[in-house]
């Protein structure tokens, strides 16, 4: 048997990692600007969170959840207590994708509707519903078509109030993420995330923040969603949740009341993703990292408008995305080769920056150094 293909694949083979480097078979080391898309929150192979798990290993790896099992409990309790929602439920599951399909659920369960508002270069995940609410056809087989996904520009408030004014009463949830990931980096306004609270709360509908890549400390404050001062019915977690363990979640308000049997997973909230995100949880308190990405963010920022070859530079914390002009189309590729550097992109010619939230201030040093010598 062989893997089946998924992506276009460099020709590098990852062995091992520490901190932000990634180390190939042959010892060469890489610094890590993307860390797995955005999963990498506390840096690789961290002290604590490796403790966490092999602790966890010597007591128990897994068990039903048709059982009592502590250790979901301190999860939610200091999940509840760092991001500030302590007020909310947490239902844990496996996977962003899995995350956002139960979010949808959830409200659909809530409202009675069916329809759903998502928008342009949205990505959602790859998966029934969540693959509907994503804008982008390839990845939408026949069987994930529906007419209950509608999608709007993103930012554009006008445009919103006018769709709530004809479908409002149909509408049971809009998706949105706080920063666009894989649409390229597009930071909703505070303007807008009012404006969707607002109408969801007018017409009764669920707002739910995808905060699967830009949530977890990673645009500065816990959720990218909170910079407005809004707090949404639901927010879905995952990528950095676990640094690497599949763990995710739905953080869920209190209003919604649950039905047993109206939810379900084998594998998610098992003992060793548990004790995974707890430690990352531990580790962004005791490092003060929500902080660090903020501070750490507005220096590569700072930094990265000084070179003018990089246009409409964009993001907020350390989820930062810029522009390279055709000529400069193989950036990307020349950061990896002659820099050994990893970055993301997104299409056509955004570059992503989506480091770990503790990654030294000389470590960023290095990448404008490549950067710099790269476009002069």
């Amino acid at each position: 048997m062989k893997l089946f293909p998924v992506y276009a694949l460099n020709n590098i083979t990852v062995v091992r990692a520490e901190g932000s480097r990634v180390y190939d078979d042959q010892g060469k080391a890489y610094l890590d600007f993307y860390g797995g898309h955005a999963v990498i929150s506390i840096g690789h192979r961290h002290p604590h969170w490796v403790k966490r798990i092999e602790d966890q290993l010597h007591k128990i790896a897994f068990y039903s959840n048709s059982i009592k099992l502590p250790i979901q409990n301190e999860f939610a309790e200091t999940l509840g207590r760092v991001s500030g929602k302590t007020s909310d439920q947490l239902f844990l599951c496996n996977s962003g994708a899995e995350a956002n399909e139960n979010a949808f659920k959830l409200a659909s369960f809530h409202t009675k509707r069916k329809k759903i508002v998502a928008f342009q270069k949205s990505f959602h995940g790859r998966t029934s519903l969540a693959v509907a609410a994503t804008d982008n056809p390839a990845l939408v087989a026949p069987v994930n078509e529906t007419r209950n996904v509608h999608f709007l520009p993103f930012n554009d408030v006008p445009a919103l109030q006018e769709y709530f004014r004809i479908a409002g009463g149909e509408i049971a949830a809009v998706i949105l993420e706080g920063i666009q990931g894989v649409g390229g980096i597009h930071v909703a306004t505070p303007l807008f995330l009012k404006a969707v609270r607002t109408l969801c709360d007018e017409y009764g509908s669920v707002m739910i923040a995808d905060s699967v890549q830009c949530g977890y400390g990673r645009s500065g404050h816990f959720f990218s969603h909170d910079h407005s001062g809004i707090r949404a019915d639901l927010y879905t977690v995952a990528k950095g949740m676990g640094n690497g363990f599949p763990v995710a979640g739905v953080l869920i308000h209190e209003k919604f009341q649950p039905v047993l049997g109206m939810l379900g997973t084998t594998f998610g909230g098992n003992p060793l993703a548990c004790a995974a995100g707890l430690a990352v949880l531990e580790v962004m308190e005791s490092e003060n990292l929500i902080q660090a990405a903020r501070e750490k963010g507005a220096y590569l920022y700072e930094q990265l408008k000084a070179i003018p070859e990089l246009l409409n530079l964009r993001g907020m914390g350390l989820m930062i995305g810029f522009d390279v002009p055709e000529h400069r189309k193989d950036l990307k590729k020349k950061l990896l080769s002659e820099y050994n550097i990893f970055t993301g992109e997104a299409k056509p010619n955004t570059i992503r920056l989506l480091p770990a939230l503790n990654i030294s201030k000389g470590e960023i040093d290095e990448l404008l150094h490549a950067l710099r010598k790269l476009v002069s």
